[in-house]
């Protein structure tokens, strides 16, 4: 599979018509040097946004600032190697290897600040800002000449640089004022006031440092009155001070992979489309058969708890003395408050309103995207026809629309369900609320009866109380088949690769139903034996509990206090079941958000593929001529009679309309008859001369035709008729200075006919010599 990556130069902000830079490569080396340069890109603004006045942010600074410097360094080691040609100037070895060296000043600054703060030796700091002003002067110097990087860049470095020089300067000074060196001193400190100087003169608009300029000018200040007063020691120069040292405490953090911890292999699950496929049913096959055992143990413990709520079990044997609440609803009212009692409750139910509205919108906002970018390709593709080669939006989103119409539909069925757990919790919420009392109000509800200590130690108790520890028992090894079933995961990937590659083909049905059996088998036994186990042991409690009832001496009092006691058995069984219900929703509602998400993601890779795919159609649009050829009119590709002319360089004229209203002009007037010895002379060319001028048209009916020996005739006069009292179009006078594109009027090699000559011009000149060599040729008139 080729697939192209395209990625846009991060330094190229483009320009009003071309866009910004960019290159697209089937390069999986390309790809992966793009995303390390915006892994060091996202490093250096997470540094950039720690809070350095703690320990904790500078120490995550100076980690994220050598993270990035070591991977713009690994991108300049390897960029040429792996994309095999001239890559784009942000990721170019001399861009990026400024980038690095830029990452490591700004991480030997955060140990510069760290060592300030833990008021360490001046000698140390000083050497710690030296090198940090190195790092910024060799980075400067990288990026000095290239126009690539942003304009902000080139004057902060060098402030950067000049600020780190006067900190080592002035920390400098101060070792020498330790050692008596007060000429040292004031040297340093002189220096350290014209480099901030500098910087609060030419980049003052980018860095503050007027704080600096305030310490170091005291210091000066302070320095020079003592060495006036006091030392009067020698100032030295400043070529003669000794050069500070340097401490590197950084370096690039070397490229690992995985880059993280939580790292994640995203083409791990990749496989052939026919095993995803059988995996997917696989899966809702697997999801079938343990929500189908599920749904039959949660069904079966139902039905127990509300037989035993109907026979007033436990609480019939535990309430001996008649005016005591029995431990079992106890036990039970104390869960119910543990888990937040009719508050909780009350909360879910105001909260699904909510949630239900929440969702319907989102599902509206995620169907409206997809309507929305569907029309937008669709207007396109009527736009650019064939040009549009993308897959239609309609076909594309085919599953995603499925989904929501099935969420649709689960919404509906959710407001009904929504509707009957508030009808079920309405009826049931005075007993859940007299569960979430204390001991003495529950006890102050409950009807007292009169003992019945004559049942105690009875064998029918004994016999029941065994029978109910025993459902109890099936009850816990039920909640943990639940929790074994939800736990197992098998990956059938592997099985059906294997099946894949040995057959060429997959019997998914055939291998699910197996593996599901051999992984499930087990699981599915132990679910029939409890719900078989369950049914003996709820049959055996109903006898025990008739001959129970035949001993126990009954009456309103007592009676009225069974029923109270089975109602608060029945609401905690609600109670419990509400809660689930109403926590599966409020998950469920929750959950829908990944359709969005998806309907999202879909949408915006959509629209970036339409961005590129009209930005390329514009460019060749663009490229095309901009005038299509016309097609030849049908008179000048075919004949009158139908069949097609021989091929001419020269067009037919279109036919001309004539109007019958309109009056026409007389006939031309014929050409003028040359005279005979003119006639004579041309006749007698040679055969060799040059070519004479086209014959003159046919003349008109009634005119005598001119022999065919002789010579053609003059051109014709203008192409218009005159008229009686009109005289013809008459020739301006031409100038008669030189004119070297044309015969001059004192050497025409003819003799001029005086029946063309234009009214008030002078008679033309004979000829010059009499005997000229060349035949006499007719004379044209200049029209």
């Amino acid at each position: 599979v080729c697939v192209t990556f395209t990625w846009k130069d991060a330094f190229d902000k483009g320009s009003l018509f071309g866009g910004s830079a960019k290159l697209a490569l089937a390069s999986l080396g390309y790809e992966k040097t793009c995303v390390l340069f915006n892994c060091g890109a996202l490093a250096s603004q997470i540094a950039a946004e720690q809070n350095l006045d703690n320990d904790e942010g500078l120490k995550a600074a100076a980690k994220h600032y050598q993270f990035a410097s070591g991977a713009f360094q690994h991108i300049k080691d390897t960029v040429l190697s792996a994309l095999n040609r001239e890559p784009t100037v942000d990721i170019s070895p001399d861009t990026v290897g400024t980038l690095s060296l830029i990452m490591l000043a700004q991480a030997q600054e955060v140990f510069f600040l760290k060592a300030t703060r833990d008021k360490m030796k001046d000698a140390i700091i000083a050497k710690l800002a030296n090198q940090a002003a190195d790092y910024y002067g060799d980075a400067y110097k990288q990026c000095q000449y290239k126009d690539t990087l942003p304009k902000e860049v080139f004057p902060v470095l060098a402030a950067k640089h000049c600020i780190m020089q006067a900190n080592a300067e002035y920390h400098q000074s101060i070792v020498a004022k330790q050692q008596k060196k007060f000429g040292e001193e004031i040297g340093r400190l002189q220096h350290a006031a014209d480099l901030v100087k500098t910087v609060a003169s030419r980049y003052d608009e980018y860095i503050n440092v007027k704080d600096l300029v305030d310490k170091i000018n005291r210091a000066l200040t302070a320095a020079k009155k003592d060495n006036d007063f006091i030392y009067h020691d020698r100032v030295p120069d400043l070529k003669d001070l000794e050069s500070i040292g340097k401490a590197s405490l950084v370096k690039s953090t070397p490229v690992v992979v995985p880059l993280s911890q939580k790292f994640t292999d995203l083409f791990e699950k990749m496989v052939p489309l026919q095993v995803q496929q059988s995996v997917s049913v696989y899966n809702q096959r697997k999801a079938d058969l343990v929500n189908r055992s599920i749904a039959q143990m949660r069904e079966a413990t139902n039905l127990a708890n509300g037989v035993l709520a109907s026979l007033n079990l436990p609480a019939a044997i535990e309430d001996v003395s008649g005016d005591s609440v029995p431990q079992s609803i106890l036990n039970k009212s104390k869960s119910v408050i543990e888990q937040g009692g009719i508050q909780t409750v009350d909360q879910l139910i105001k909260d699904l309103p909510e949630l239900l509205q929440r969702n319907k919108e989102i599902l509206d906002e995620s169907l409206r995207l997809l309507d929305e970018e569907e029309t937008t390709d669709n207007d396109l593709r009527t736009k650019f026809k064939e040009r549009w080669q993308r897959t239609p939006s309609n076909e594309l989103y085919k599953p995603l629309r499925a989904e929501g119409a099935n969420y649709q539909n689960i919404l509906s069925k959710a407001v009904q369900a929504d509707g009957q757990v508030k009808e079920r919790y309405q009826s049931h919420r005075d007993t859940i609320a007299l569960l979430c009392k204390p001991e003495s109000e529950l006890n102050a509800a409950i009807p007292s009866a009169n003992p019945a200590k004559t049942l105690q130690g009875s064998e029918v108790v004994n016999v029941l109380r065994t029978l109910l520890a025993n459902l109890d028992e099936v009850k816990k090894e039920r909640e943990q088949l639940e929790n074994d079933l939800k736990s197992v995961n098998f990956d059938m990937t592997s099985k059906f690769l294997t099946a894949l590659a040995q057959d060429g083909a997959i019997n998914e049905e055939a291998i699910s139903v197996t593996e599901l059996d051999r992984i499930y088998g087990s699981y599915t036994q132990k679910v029939q034996e409890s719900l078989k186990k369950q049914e003996e042991l709820l049959k055996n409690i109903q006898n025990a509990h008739q001959e129970f009832s035949k001993m126990k001496q009954s009456n309103n009092e007592s009676n009225l206090r069974e029923e109270v006691l089975k109602n608060l058995a029945v609401a905690n069984d609600n109670f419990v079941e509400l809660v689930a219900n109403l926590k599966e929703g409020t998950k469920f509602y929750n959950e829908l958000t990944e359709c969005q998400n998806k309907c999202s993601d879909i949408v915006f890779a959509r629209k970036t593929e339409r961005d590129e795919l009209l930005k390329d159609l514009q460019q060749s649009i663009a490229r095309e001529p901009s005038a299509p050829s016309i097609p030849l009119p049908t008179y000048q590709t075919t004949a009158a009679g139908g069949s097609k002319p021989a091929a001419s360089s020269t067009p037919t004229p279109a036919p001309r309309t004539m109007v019958g209203t309109k009056p026409q002009p007389p006939a031309r007037p014929p050409p003028p008859v040359i005279s005979a010895a003119t006639s004579s002379s041309s006749t007698s060319a040679p055969a060799g001369t040059a070519a004479a001028p086209a014959a003159a048209p046919a003349p008109t009916p009634g005119a005598s035709a001119p022999a065919a020996s002789a010579a053609p005739s003059q051109a014709q006069g203008p192409p218009y008729p005159t008229y009686p009292g009109y005289p013809g179009y008459c020739q301006m006078p031409m100038p008669m200075g030189y004119n070297p594109y044309m015969y001059g009027q004192y050497n025409l090699p003819y003799a001029p006919s005086p029946v063309f000559q234009n009214p008030g011009q002078a008679p033309y000149p004979p000829p010059q010599q009499p005997g000229y060599p060349f035949p006499q040729q007719p004379y044209y008139p200049q029209q």
